[in-house]
């Protein structure tokens, strides 16, 4: 037991440390640019790419194998997915998104999340009731086009060459920067080629389905400029959270064979993710410019909410990979292929 805890340890705080390099400046801070409408779109035109990554890695690393367990053997695998931003999400047109006080200075293509973290836009956001008072400013970089999600699983042999998966990650606070994260899921597999009779087909096929959930909590620390024209409302912003909820489903039909102890796999299937985010807190927004082009707030609590189809995925999914079985440890590996690429890696413990 000492073991798997040192091995679920390992596969969170590895998956964390690359999401804090990826996030020590997670970019949503610097996107409140604007009015409650403005902002919400550049966020969503901003995270997207982040939550679509998100939701496809939560589908990742279920299997790597037709073959099921025994009855009653068991093996916990601790894996981490990274799914890769492809090049068209990596940037958005700030004219596409129809604001109503802001316009580009200059070329109007901004990043996303996974776009180039060394390139800024800048905009103008000009007061809607005079249009001579004017404020400049300008959007985040990207981060990073890798967006990984952890898992950590147990699988139990069922009867009728069926197992069954469960994923449990207690809500846990990594650090400050990387938030609380917590998630849970379940899955089945069904070796078909077993029903045959045992060796009548020289190779294992298998239909599995996996449901995934990972709830997410960040404090944020969105403030004012320092010189500004005033703020209007609550201006106690200390209390500044996001909270996400992503969730998953996969079905694949796996294809596998094993070579004493190599076994390469394919798969083909269907995937689909969801995500709801939202702003907790009270939150400054530039609603007008002084003629000093200052930008004057207003604070609104719980401001923004991003969901529905625009920060999904769906689709076709094409798997391929490998596990190594040493004794009672196993070594997976394997890339996939759909709206986002990805890969998973990890190792596990079989009984």
């Amino acid at each position: 037991m000492k073991k798997l805890y040192s091995l679920i340890t390992l596969v969170i705080l590895t998956s964390a440390a690359f999401k804090a390099n990826a996030q020590s400046n997670d970019g949503l801070s610097d996107l409140f640019k604007g009015n409650p409408s403005d902002v919400n779109k550049l966020m969503g035109a901003y995270a997207t790419p982040l939550f679509k990554g998100f939701g496809n890695s939560l589908n990742g690393g279920w299997t790597n194998t037709a073959k099921t367990q025994d009855l009653l053997h068991f093996t916990i695998r601790v894996t981490a997915s990274a799914s890769i931003v492809p090049q068209a999400d990596r940037t958005f047109n700030i004219n596409s998104l129809n604001l109503a006080n802001i316009k580009p200075q200059g070329s109007p293509i901004a990043q996303t999340f996974g776009g180039d973290d060394k390139l800024e836009t800048g905009i103008t956001f000009t007061d809607p009731n005079n249009s001579a008072n004017t404020y400049n400013t300008k959007l985040p970089a990207g981060v990073t086009k890798y967006v990984p999600a952890p898992q950590v699983q147990l699988t139990v042999g069922l009867v009728k060459h069926t197992d069954f998966s469960i994923r449990f990650i207690p809500t846990t606070k990594i650090t400050d920067d990387v938030g609380k994260v917590g998630m849970f899921g379940f899955g089945l597999k069904h070796n078909f080629a077993q029903d045959l009779g045992k060796n009548a087909l020289p190779f294992d096929l298998a239909l599995a389905v996996g449901y995934t959930r990972l709830t997410y909590e960040k404090t944020l620390n969105v403030q004012p400029d320092a010189s500004n024209g005033g703020i209007t409302g609550n201006s106690n912003f200390s209390n500044q959270t996001i909270e996400g909820h992503f969730s998953g489903f996969n079905t694949q039909v796996i294809l596998s064979k094993k070579l004493l102890f190599f076994t390469p796999f394919v798969s083909v299937g269907y995937l689909t993710s969801s995500t709801d985010v939202g702003l907790k807190g009270n939150f400054p927004f530039v609603t007008g410019v002084n003629a000093a082009k200052q930008p004057i707030y207003t604070s609104y609590a719980d401001p923004i909410n991003i969901s529905g189809k625009s920060a999904s995925v769906s689709g076709m999914r094409a798997d391929l990979g490998f596990q190594l079985n040493l004794a009672i440890l196993t070594i997976y590996a394997s890339g996939s292929l759909a709206e986002y690429k990805s890969f998973n890696a990890g190792i596990g413990l079989g009984f």
